[in-house]
């Protein structure tokens, strides 16, 4: 079965990780976060900020108890240091914790050497805990300067010793309601919203401390846990300074349950005082008097088997142990979902780009194939858009032929117009083939509106597809002076193709104005006088009868035209267009690049930087998830 060491050592380890590979929570959504994923136990306290002023001023007034401490606070830095077992965290005024601090305890076996490391400085062993302290005050100024800003990434923080038990703690600044001198107002939100960001995650264990000698109701910790847990599963309530509160007072009614109830018991904690501090008294001969004091309080003497620092300890590493073993599946899925994911966005993202010349030559016309082949598939109906020039043909072209004026053109007054003004001064004899032919080749002219439009039509939706194709190559989003340069040889290749196309429609028009179906009128049924013979009389030529025949064999010719135009316009726009961007919409440009020298072609390969800094945080991220999946392995061997 797998060790408690070695399922919260797991855990230290994947943090570790997380924190070198950047990832400590917070608001970053561009990943799934594993820190947060992460079982933890996150230390809540508040702290009451008073003027050194304001402080001796209460001095003057009465003379504190040898074991008064000078913090209005929680105590929260004492508990810590009574878990560890060493005085190691920064002391003063103000908003001591800046950042918060990640502390990994490992139980190390008996006799051994105490020690502690720093993620920042891998390679030093700290013996002396007062250059611990130091470290983490350096090391907080060296992030946040030395202004009191705060700052949410972490310091990690081991310390290896006998005297601990194995377990985790994130040591967060202190809940406040005023900023100190050098600090801005916002910082009191800032802390709080920092704070929350740890809390309010289903995943972190809350430690409220809350001083026993204020009313439980003010708890700044309590307040904060109430709103993100409200059932009280996930948090456990400390209790400090016991040995402070009023004399004939005490705080069974909070350490029993019966002022605010939680899911875990309530534990009391008596903590170092101001004096013992300042004397230095060994942490293990506090922690003994910590035991002494509610051994023989008539207080807490029947709760003395589950109070003190040392309890504390041990159940949190014990509870923290169950909630890691219990969330191991849900991590491990996580992590595998991740790194599929992440290994997909690679692979869409594109390895860096190789140095010489042929390399470069060659990963730009495999772009340029890839770019194509995506163009194509919108064309031949494997994505959406091809379709549309279809509708050109299919519709648009229909209206537009439907829509032209004939029925002005071929109007009474039109045809006896333009029959008139062919005669000139001798009337036709048998049927006006001049007024015939000016008719016909004036209606004929009205088709090069209609041929041209659907020449535009599918010009812009070739246009498009271009467009749609660029942005659908996702290779090709790593290289934007690469897409302009597609998109431009592709323009050009395309308005080519656009006049090819007018220029052949044009020509299918004017065919037909330029040698009229001489058949079709052939067929045409002759007009005869009443009496039947055929030799003409040129007085009823001019009637309204003569003129109105005249219209409607010219109409019939029309749209005999036009339905042999409604064929064969699409047959050259898409022997013109179409075919032509199919097969060869980035010829000209393949010239041009095989031309292009190693420099130029370096300028073509310029990554947009926000997908080279998407790539390499898409790199780090994969290398923690790869990384805690080996971690969870090797534990998984172990049992």
């Amino acid at each position: 079965m797998t060790t408690m060491e070695s399922l919260i050592g797991l855990v230290n380890r994947i943090q570790r990780a997380c924190t070198v590979l950047g990832d400590y929570g917070g608001g970053d959504n561009a990943f799934s976060s594993l820190w947060e994923a992460l079982p933890s136990v996150a230390v809540v306290g508040g702290q009451v900020l008073l003027s050194f002023s304001l402080y001796f001023f209460f001095l003057s007034i009465k003379k504190p108890k040898a074991h008064t401490s000078k913090e209005n606070s929680s105590g929260k830095s004492s508990v810590l240091e009574s878990i560890v077992g060493r005085d190691f965290l920064p002391r003063g005024s103000g908003i001591v914790t800046r950042r918060p601090l990640v502390l990994q305890l490992h139980k190390t076996e008996e006799g051994s050497q105490e020690y502690a490391e720093f993620l920042h400085l891998p390679k030093r062993r700290f013996t002396d805990f007062s250059l611990v302290r130091k470290e983490i005050q350096d090391e907080t100024d060296r992030m946040t300067g030395k202004t009191k800003q705060i700052s949410p990434v972490p310091i990690h923080l081991s310390i290896y010793s006998p005297s601990v038990v194995n377990l985790t703690l994130i040591d967060l600044p202190g809940l406040t309601k005023v900023a100190v001198e050098g600090q801005p107002e916002s910082v009191v939100q800032d802390i709080e919203t920092m704070v929350r960001s740890y809390v309010e995650k289903p995943n972190c264990i809350i430690l409220a401390i809350s001083p026993a000698n204020q009313d439980i109701a003010t708890s700044d910790a309590i307040k904060l846990s109430r709103e993100v847990d409200p059932s009280g599963e996930r948090t456990f309530g400390v209790l400090t300074k016991l040995d402070l509160m009023d004399k004939g007072t005490n705080a069974l009614d909070v350490l029993e349950g019966r002022s605010y109830r939680l899911q875990h018991p309530w534990v009391g904690i008596v903590n170092r005082s101001q004096a013992d501090i300042n004397k230095n008294v060994d942490m293990i001969v506090a922690r003994r008097k910590e035991c002494e004091y509610f051994a023989t309080s008539p207080d807490y003497g029947h709760l003395a088997n589950k109070m003190g620092s040392e309890y504390l300890a041990n159940l949190l590493s014990k509870y923290l142990e169950s909630v890691i073993r219990a969330r191991i599946p849900s991590i491990t899925s996580l992590i595998n979902k991740s790194i599929e994911e992440l290994e997909s966005e690679m692979d869409h993202l594109g390895r860096p780009i190789a140095v010489d010349a042929g390399a470069q030559l060659y990963t730009i016309l495999e772009l340029c194939r890839a770019f194509d082949r995506i163009f194509k598939e919108h064309l031949d109906g494997g994505r959406p858009g091809g379709d549309r020039i279809y509708g050109v043909f299919d519709n648009q072209l229909p209206a537009a032929l439907r829509k032209l004026p004939f029925d002005r053109h071929l109007s009474l007054q039109n045809v006896r117009r333009v029959v008139s003004e062919a005669d000139g001064y001798q009337p036709h004899l048998i049927a006006p083939e001049q007024g015939y032919r000016r008719l016909i080749e004036g209606a004929l002219n009205y088709f090069r509106g209609p041929a041209e439009a659907s020449v535009d039509a599918v010009h812009f939706v070739l246009k498009e597809l271009v467009r749609k194709s660029i942005g659908e190559t996702q290779e090709l989003k790593r290289f934007p002076t690469l897409q302009a340069e597609i998109a431009a040889a592709s323009s050009e290749a395309l308005e080519r193709f656009r006049e090819d196309s007018k220029k052949t429609v044009i020509r299918l028009v004017d065919m037909e104005s330029s040698y009229l179906t001489v058949e079709f009128f052939r067929r045409l049924p002759q007009e005869v006088e009443k009496g039947g013979n055929p030799t003409s009389s040129t007085v009823d030529r001019y009637t309204e009868g003569h003129f109105r025949r005249i219209g409607s064999n010219v109409s019939s010719y029309i749209n005999m035209v036009s339905e042999t135009l409604k064929n064969t316009i699409p047959k050259a726009v898409v022997y013109c267009q179409v075919r032509e961007a199919k097969q060869s919409l980035l010829n000209h440009f393949y010239t041009q690049v095989g031309k292009k020298e190693a420099k130029q072609l370096s300028q073509l390969l310029d990554e947009d930087p926000a997908l080279m800094e998407r790539r390499q945080q898409c790199a780090k991220r994969l290398e923690l998830y790869k990384s805690a999946r080996d971690e969870i392995d090797s534990v998984s061997w172990a049992r």
